[in-house]
């Protein structure tokens, strides 16, 4: 049995090994998997006022040995496999009980590793016995279907939520807590639900709006929470029928984003280079204008008709006179003023830059 047609923002009830071998196959752009993490507790655990801890003690993280956890995970990554598209990407997160032995089988599936990430708990639950340290992160696995095909990963949207910053491997989030956290009665309605956080920025960095995340995992439906917001389509698999109904109710309940704030971050290197001679050919600046270096008139560049600019009997671009006047690293873009006609100010000349590519070209670098 398949399904012709990809089920689109559902919670697909079942177990996570027949859906996924009725998906479209290379139809889902991200994967997303908090698969169990095998913690092998053996006995209750207890605080040292002697109440008990609400530990993950639930049927589908028991497993009878390694060999049974692995050739379980072995199976949900290779169904995960075949339905990933060839530029697409999985993302699956654990623990130390888990994640070393996942991490060799996504190798021996053909996977290729891009990074793994510790997610960095602010609020860690303490070793109330005292006999090891504090388990204060987990990690994520990032990984393509096919090494060297290229994938998705908006490195300039993660900067703007950054503060302009790179975004390390090491992410800073509390554990789900507070109103977060669904409760049914007062009790945990999932003992291992992710902050939305997390999910945020995972999707943030991999997908495009409009892409088709999967989380054969689904739980109480935190991917598609994060997905519905971002308008990514989603695809959630769970097996519990309890858990299925809260994820789906989560997610009636959430609005999505407007699609005007959800435009990818603009990547300047995919912007059509566009030289200082198209400002002469379009009739942005003309032949004889007087361009003043860093906005003062202690140097004044005249502008040729081929672009090229003129200064005291030296000819050259507008980075190699900014060089002469300035050794080193410049960018004549930012460095050469003109002066405006109409109100008399001087900008930079990447000003005129950007206003040919909003006349002409933005259009065109949106597709």
């Amino acid at each position: 049995m398949s399904l012709k047609e990809l089920p689109r923002n559902q919670v697909l009830y079942g177990d996570c090994l027949e859906i996924l071998n009725q998906l479209p196959v290379e139809s889902v752009d991200v994967v997303f998997a908090d698969p169990p993490y095998n913690l092998q507790l053996k006995q209750a655990l207890w605080r040292p006022d002697l109440s008990q801890v609400d530990a993950v003690n639930d049927s589908w993280d028991q497993f009878d040995d390694f060999a049974a956890y692995d050739r379980f995970t072995r199976a949900w990554l290779a169904a995960c496999r075949r339905v990933l598209k060839p530029d697409g990407t999985l993302w699956v997160i654990g623990s130390y009980h888990n994640i070393f032995r996942v991490g060799s089988i996504l190798q021996d599936l053909k996977y290729w590793i891009l990074n793994d990430v510790v997610w960095i708990k602010s609020n860690p639950m303490p070793n109330f016995r005292g006999v090891r340290l504090t388990n204060a992160h987990e990690t994520l696995i990032w990984a393509q279907r096919d090494r060297g095909a290229s994938y998705t990963f908006n490195h300039h949207a993660l900067k703007q939520i950054n503060e302009n910053l790179q975004v390390r491997s090491d992410w800073y989030f509390p554990i789900c807590k507070g109103k977060e956290r669904l409760r049914d009665n007062g009790e945990k309605v999932h003992s291992t639900q992710k902050p939305l956080a997390l999910l945020y920025r995972v999707l943030l960095a991999s997908t495009n709006p409009g892409d088709v995340v999967l989380d054969p995992f689904f739980g109480t439906g935190t991917t598609g929470v994060a997905a519905k917001q971002l308008n990514r389509t989603w695809i959630g698999i769970e097996r519990d029928e309890r858990y299925a109904k809260f994820a789906k109710k989560r997610i009636d309940e959430t609005p999505a984003f407007d699609n005007k704030f959800t435009i990818p971050t603009p990547n300047p290197r995919r912007r059509r280079r566009l030289p200082f001679g198209s400002l002469i050919e379009y009739g942005l600046l003309k032949p004889g204008t007087k361009l003043y270096y860093q906005n003062k008139d202690t140097h004044i560049a005249e502008v040729m008709a081929d672009g090229t600019l003129l200064l005291e009997e030296q000819r050259g671009s507008i980075h190699q006179l900014a060089r002469k006047i300035q050794p080193g690293p410049v960018n004549g873009w930012q460095v050469w003023y003109y002066q405006d006609s109409d109100n008399g100010s001087r900008y930079p000349v990447d000003h005129l830059r950007q206003t040919l590519r909003d006349l002409y070209f933005s259009q065109e670098e949106d597709l």
